[in-house]
């Protein structure tokens, strides 16, 4: 028997697992389709970037063990900061063009032992540095849901891949809402987990000072929650870690949230109007978690977004210069013109500039401005917000060869508003597909908890699900 199209988009992680574990169909079966499907569509999306010879031969197939919680359920790693043994790993980025790593990152290691045949590698920008995926190395990714519009970034390979029913779930990097930003321009489920739930070593110790999460895109709420649990913990020499939430994840989901308080905002933080979808999404959103029984009232943190992000900013161009001078001395030579992007240069030679008197005195910045948005969360349990301050957008808005530095970040700055600053304060945020625009494109709606309180969110977030439906909606390509 042969597994449809259809049919197997009709199953999400979980789903798929438990079909196999019963018998309904094979793993081989699951596997022809996922294989089928990309090479289908991706012609099309451009979302996946290599596929790793014999990753889904049925020798590889038959050495799963059968009880892992996804058996036989087909993966793909992002092409940043996951080392996976023996596969490229460019960063995007044609100067780290045929770099592979011995071996698989503690995460990566994780996500085997659940059960996850690992293929290959989908779509990043350059060193993850937009919220659209358009790389000059690979070429931009489509959205699936208007191939002229962008699919987010910096996973937004990730996003078009499950998107466009290549497999349910895929591997997802967020330093400044790379994870969220494409779960709203694809209509996925997208957490960015809360600061030290997850391994980051052997590669990585505080990876780019805390900003930096991984986790997953995903169709349900339920399979968020279960690969949270497969991958969650510390690893050996960690740099600090935080208490996983006792009992699992996906068992929480089994108990609706207690009521909460909840606030919204439809304005940016520093009271910026926003597209009107957008703004339509989060009204739509909060009549459901009114009628719900939860408490919501109009109201967002104050503090400095553009101190906040300019201090965050500039850790991160600091660490990509010493990523990129670190390859130039692998290499033995200066990178080449053709094998950075123009924006890359351009931050990098910004990250050459700071001294390190400037570069210690922005922990004390994001400390003061961080603390100023954990008060808030002293009255509330949840902030609603939109996602993004518009729709996708179309491809080559965020071109990081087109434009300068400065028109970047400030196009960037204008379209991602809501993200970053939760990467700086390590909360957790969910972005779940709750609206649709007028022309079809998917509208993400925003959630933060409290530090750590991830079990909360996810119990939030499948109420919601539960609430106002979306895994029966489908991407027309």
């Amino acid at each position: 028997m042969s597994l449809n199209f259809h049919e197997y988009r009709q199953f999400d992680a979980l789903g798929l697992a438990d079909a196999m574990r019963r018998g309904d169909v094979s793993r081989r079966e699951v596997m022809d389709a996922t294989m089928a499907r990309i090479a289908d569509v991706n012609p099309r999306v451009n979302a996946v970037t290599y596929l790793h010879p014999g990753a889904a031969d049925n020798a590889a197939l038959q050495a799963i063990d059968a009880q892992a919680p996804f058996a036989g359920v087909p993966y793909l790693i992002k092409d940043l900061h996951a080392p996976v043994a023996g596969m490229p790993l460019t960063h995007g980025s044609r100067l780290f063009a045929g770099d592979t790593h011995p071996f698989d990152s503690e995460t990566v290691a994780r996500l085997r032992r659940a059960g996850f045949v690992i293929l290959g590698r989908t779509a990043s920008p350059e060193f993850g540095m937009s919220g659209s995926t358009e790389p000059a190395s690979t070429g931009p990714t489509c959205n699936p849901w208007n191939l002229a519009h962008s699919a987010g970034g910096s996973s937004g390979g990730a996003g078009a891949a499950v998107a466009s029913g290549m497999l349910p779930a895929s591997h997802a990097t967020d330093s400044g809402g790379s994870i969220r930003i494409p779960a709203s321009c694809n209509g996925l489920v997208g957490l960015k987990p809360t600061r030290g739930l997850l391994a980051t070593g052997p590669h990585r110790g505080e990876a780019s000072h805390g900003l930096s999460h991984e986790h997953a895109v995903t169709r349900s709420v339920r399979d968020c929650a279960a690969i949270l649990d497969a991958t969650v913990g510390p690893d050996v020499g960690a740099p600090y870690f935080t208490q996983p939430h006792p009992g699992g994840y996906l068992a929480a989901l089994a108990h609706p949230p207690r009521r909460l308080r909840i606030a919204f905002t439809t304005t940016t933080f520093g009271g910026k109007a926003v597209d009107a979808e957008c703004q339509a999404a989060v009204a739509a959103t909060v009549r459901v978690l009114q009628s719900l029984g939860h408490q919501v009232d109009e109201g967002r943190p104050v503090f400095d977004g553009p101190t906040l992000g300019a201090a965050c900013g500039t850790l991160l161009v600091t660490g990509l210069s010493a990523s990129v001078a670190a390859r130039e001395q692998q290499l033995g030579r200066p990178a080449r013109e053709d094998e950075l992007e123009p924006v890359t240069r351009a931050a990098i030679a910004m990250g050459q500039q700071v001294t390190g008197m400037h570069y210690a005195s922005r922990f004390g910045v994001i400390n003061r401005e961080v603390r100023r948005i954990g008060q808030f969360f002293e009255t509330v349990d949840i902030l609603v917000t939109p996602s993004l301050a518009a729709p996708p957008v179309p491809l080559g808005t965020l071109s990081t060869q087109r434009l300068t530095l400065d028109q970047f970040q400030e196009a960037m700055s204008a379209y991602c508003p809501f993200t970053g600053a939760f990467n700086a304060t390590g909360q957790p945020a969910i972005s779940l597909p709750l609206h649709w625009s007028a022309s079809g494109l998917p509208v993400g709606v925003q959630l933060v908890a409290g530090f750590g309180a991830d079990a909360l969110l996810l119990q939030l977030a499948a109420q919601l699900e539960q609430a106002m439906p979306w895994f029966q909606r489908t991407a027309p390509v």
